[in-house]
């Protein structure tokens, strides 16, 4: 093959079918290389490194299943592991086929499922089934009937359906001692009887037989070394001599084995990972080697846009003076009710209802917050402002624009279904009300009460309720229900609100002011603030016999 033809090679294996690749790299007049690889992630790197074809080394698969190179992997195992390696790469790959599994029959069942998977050539060694490896014992190894050898490879050949498809005849006379002679009345059988290649093995430490034999040949058929025990030699050697191709068979396999034995050792010994983690490879390589990026890319195109989950905002800065000794040493948020602080059952109702990212504003005792999987951000002037300046800085924490928020308070247990409610409600300002008012009123507990513009009845269902006023000292008679404690800002009025709170907290007097406020200031600017009503299901913790009453609920 020309030069230029073996650019196009380089330049467009995707346009050129595997098959015909690798017949493309046999009949080169140049040395070609190929490199072992055992499963599709080394199949993968070894592509990257810019072999233009992969061994699948028999060796080197029956070992990464942990057995011996003596047909202890049964040929469907063989061949679900090249159907990965096919698919993980697009240069060709000669399989390494043993004595083809079996008689001329289970060869040429072979022959039309490595087809299938896309695999562009089989190597067949001429042994007895089950086959022992050339480098152990080989002289005591038994070679097959000629005849019946040169009957498999035709039955492969008649079997085949891509005349690109090539059958290598492995040529086992040296490894078993019978000498040149008889190498060279094999591979004449062989070649007879349509080998696309001869592979000649030597298990000598210098290539005089291969050289001898390849002098004897001449260029009969292109001729495959692999050059296992005689690695020293140089490789101008081979190209002089006019070899085909050089097989490097097994040296990914036997350097990962390297790589973990040294680094599973030093993790044993030295019980950390500080040493090893610079000397290996990076989680991301191994997502970018598995093709991580492309699956993002497919997802954004093939499915539904995802529901982005909304941020929660948790203002946990206050002591919670009124449970006495209980915050001497800790906030409010993380005094014990059952068997976790507040803040545990708060997080966990919010993991509940799939919302992850959760961002918990500090201020009294912030080093007792400690609890994992959340963001912190302090407001370390907590004694002299109030819920604003929290929600300030927790809105400015929270990140972009892109989702929506939901802000509740570090002292608020509820019911799962509460940030559900907020998140499945179109309408981008949402609060929650419970119409279940006069309990607290009934408690003489401060509380914010709100008038809507539709109060909770039985003629409710089907229409829309909006916030017209929100206070502490509503007169009974416009109480529609007491706020919960839950504002949702969609993420299209995060730019409006972070506004309002800068225009606000620039009056000195508001930097002790409380979220009504805010929601009164929004009304007035012809927002429309959404109330969902409910009833039930949230317990504000105000009393040492709230605590009390939080291990129930």
């Amino acid at each position: 093959m020309n030069h230029a033809c073996m650019d196009f090679l380089d330049k467009g294996k995707s346009t050129m079918k595997k098959v015909s690749q690798f017949k493309a790299l046999l009949q080169s007049d140049q040395l070609e290389f190929i490199c072992e690889a055992h499963n599709g992630l080394s199949a993968k790197i070894v592509e990257e490194a810019g072999f233009k074809g992969i061994w699948g080394s028999g060796l080197s698969i029956s070992a990464q299943f942990g057995v011996r190179d003596n047909n202890e992997a049964s040929w469907t195992q063989v061949l679900d592991v090249l159907e990965f390696m096919s698919d993980a790469t697009s240069v060709p790959i000669l399989l390494d086929g043993d004595t083809g599994y079996g008689n001329f029959n289970n060869v040429q069942r072979l022959v039309r499922k490595l087809e299938q998977r896309d695999i562009a050539a089989v190597c067949l060694e001429d042994k007895l089934f089950p086959k022992s490896n050339s480098f152990i014992g080989g002289k005591q190894q038994p070679l097959a009937p000629i005849d019946e050898f040169a009957g498999k490879i035709k039955a492969g050949k008649d079997a085949q359906r891509d005349d690109d498809f090539c059958i290598v005849a492995r040529v086992e006379a040296f490894i078993a001692g019978w000498g040149l002679a008889e190498a060279m009345r094999r591979a004449e059988a062989y070649h007879a009887a349509g080998a696309d290649a001869i592979l000649i093995h030597s298990a000598l430490a210098v290539p005089d037989e291969i050289l001898a034999f390849k002098r004897e040949w001449a260029d009969r058929s292109p001729v495959v070394i692999v050059p296992t025990k005689y690695y020293s030699t140089p490789t101008d050697i081979y190209r002089a001599q006019g070899i085909s191709m050089v097989i490097w068979a097994n040296h990914v396999l036997r350097s990962a084995i390297s790589g973990m034995q040294q680094v599973t050792r030093r993790i044993y010994e030295e019980q950390s990972l500080i040493r090893v983690e610079s000397d290996i490879a990076t989680v991301n390589e191994i997502f970018r080697l598995q093709g991580a990026g492309a699956l993002e890319e497919a997802e954004k195109r093939y499915l539904p846009s995802a529901q982005r989950m909304p941020h929660a905002v948790v203002l946990a800065a206050s002591r919670g003076v009124e449970l006495g000794e209980l915050t001497l040493d800790r906030p409010k948020a993380m005094v014990q009710v059952g068997t976790a602080p507040i803040l545990g059952h708060i997080v966990a109702a919010y993991n509940a209802s799939g919302i992850k990212d959760i961002t918990v504003v500090r201020g009294y005792q912030k080093a007792a917050i400690t609890l994992p999987n959340l963001a912190f951000v302090d407001n370390d002037d907590y004694a002299s402002t109030g819920e604003l300046v929290s929600l300030q800085k927790g809105l400015a924490a929270a990140g972009g624009d892109q989702h929506d928020v939901i802000v509740s308070y570090g002292d608020v247990l509820f019911r799962k279904y509460v940030p559900e409610i907020l998140h499945e409600t179109a309408d981008a300002l949402v609060i929650m009300v419970d119409t279940d008012w006069r309990d607290s009123a009934n408690r003489n507990r401060i509380a914010d009460y709100v008038h809507g513009s539709l109060p909770y009845s039985r003629q409710f269902y089907g229409r829309e309720a909006f916030l017209e006023r929100i206070a502490a000292d509503l007169p009974e008679g416009e109480i529609h229900g007491e706020w919960m404690g839950f504002l949702k800002i969609g993420a299209e009025k995060l730019p409006l609100v972070r506004e309002l709170l800068a225009q606000l907290l620039a009056v000195p007097e508001n930097r002790g002011a409380k979220i009504p406020q805010l929601l009164n200031l929004l009304v007035e600017r012809g927002e429309r603030v959404r109330v969902v009503y409910t009833t039930g299901h949230w317990l504000d913790i105000d009393s040492l016999e709230d605590v009390t009453n939080a291990g129930a609920f």
